[in-house]
């Protein structure tokens, strides 16, 4: 995804530990319930491509909890991707890819790739801008196998209203710093996906007013 100068309030969210990781107090409380909605809807064998995989405390959850999948983080920041190689060597999972380095809002990388079975991208769509979102998910959709299975999880505005203060004041300082970005509409996610080809399998209820929207693509 593309590397925005992000406000302190984000940047500040993750810490580093003695051993070089980051750690990010959110990532760690998101993980289990994210982790638990890919147990039930993720396709239990094939290759995974984490989106954003930030800073690695995901993808160590996820392939501990899904070793059916061979997963491959990618994020646009070098130390992010130092980080997320140093929780795959924790983790003693053989199933963690090296991770890559991808701008996931750019046109074309899907040729290069998939096909992939699972696409997952985890609170980084309220962060960039609609014409990024679109192109992301126009992206995932190509790099999908048939009956491969594209999830985006974060906060989202429902039918247009952000559902709650705290929505309305984070929503409010991302446009402040940058008028471009900010909560996307939930209708407008699965109006993008279906587009482009997708079919909406579920949209899921997510612990701090977060949802999970969960897309397939046809197998014929």
């Amino acid at each position: 995804m593309h590397k925005r100068d992000f406000p302190n309030f984000l940047a500040s969210t993750a810490e580093t530990t003695d051993d070089g990781r980051l750690f990010a107090p959110s990532a760690e409380r998101n993980a289990g319930p994210i982790a638990d909605l890919l147990a039930r809807v993720a396709p239990e064998t094939g290759r995974a491509l984490e989106i954003a995989a930030g800073t690695g405390q995901h993808a160590a959850t996820f392939a501990a909890r899904l070793p059916g999948l061979h997963w491959q983080p990618t994020d646009v920041d070098p130390t992010r991707l130092a980080s997320i190689d140093a929780y795959a060597a924790q983790s003693g999972t053989n199933t963690i890819a090296p991770a890559l380095q991808l701008d996931a809002t750019s046109h074309g990388w899907a040729a290069t790739h998939g096909p992939r079975d699972l696409i997952l991208v985890c609170n980084l769509l309220h962060l960039i801008s609609e014409t990024e979102a679109r192109t992301l998910i126009a992206e995932a959709a190509a790099c999908l196998a048939p009956a491969g299975c594209f999830i985006a999880y974060g906060p989202f505005k429902r039918g247009g209203v952000l559902i709650s203060e705290g929505d309305v004041s984070f929503d409010t300082r991302l446009r402040e710093h940058d008028p471009e970005v900010g909560y996307k509409d939930d209708k407008r996610i699965i109006d993008w996906a279906t587009k482009d080809g997708l079919i909406l399998v579920e949209t899921a209820e997510m612990p701090a007013n977060n949802l999970a929207f969960v897309f397939e693509r046809p197998a014929g």
